[in-house]
């Protein structure tokens, strides 16, 4: 088991799960409550990298942020290295892969929280912000958790991008699914079936954990 990889791994993971709550759940909540008409726009753009291949997200974003681009140019002056082969440049690549994995499992659950508990709050005095905190959060939370486990589990998994993006430089852009491609391509299938082992199990756990969300009761003396 490449262990390096495996802590890269995690760490990508986990960073792009934190990126996704901070910037996903307004998001979520915004495409919930608003009444743009070209809010449907903004909602196959976020599901774009569903039916996108990730080289074509790869490719444009190295196009994008190359290192003589003025965006690639202002991501290096402000990360201090170029975006191309950079942890940095796999973490804003697997958040954007990874967007609707959180974002609309994040939107679905806050749309399923009843409208009268939040019109309530709000004749009671609260503001907008307050009940969003004190009422709705706390009744998505399962759809929420949710969306953050698939996260996890997506970027845990990621391979077109991130190989497109970050190369494969151990212990710096050599992610598990890379190593499973290395392990391949060296004939090396007991290396290669430990770690994809260990990628299924996991995958395994993030869906039964996920499904098992799903059916929990929000609150428990509603059960039947």
């Amino acid at each position: 088991m490449d262990t390096a990889a495996l802590a890269l791994s995690a760490k990508l993971a986990g960073l792009t799960t934190v990126t996704l709550l901070v910037l996903g759940l307004p998001l979520a909540w915004w495409l919930t409550v608003s009444r743009f008409r070209g809010k449907f726009l903004v909602e196959a753009v976020v599901a774009l990298p569903l039916v996108l291949p990730p080289t074509v997200l790869g490719f444009y974003l190295l196009t994008a942020f190359g290192p003589h681009s003025p965006a690639g140019r202002a991501f290096a002056a402000v990360v201090g290295h170029p975006f191309p082969f950079s942890f940095a440049g796999l973490l804003a690549a697997s958040v954007l892969y990874s967007l609707p994995f959180a974002v609309q499992p994040f939107a679905g659950a806050l749309a399923g929280v009843d409208r009268r508990l939040v019109e309530a709050s709000h004749t009671l005095g609260v503001s907008p912000l307050g009940t969003f905190f004190r009422v709705t959060l706390p009744l998505a939370w399962p759809g929420i958790l949710a969306g953050a486990v698939l996260t996890f589990a997506h970027t845990l998994g990621e391979f077109g991008v991130v190989l497109m993006v970050g190369g494969n430089i151990p212990g710096r852009t050599r992610t598990l699914s890379v190593a499973i491609f290395d392990h391949v391509e060296a004939l090396e299938y007991d290396a290669a079936h430990r770690t994809a082992g260990l990628l299924l199990a996991v995958s395994f756990a993030v869906l039964a954990l996920v499904y098992a969300l799903q059916r929990r009761p929000v609150f428990p003396w509603n059960e039947r």
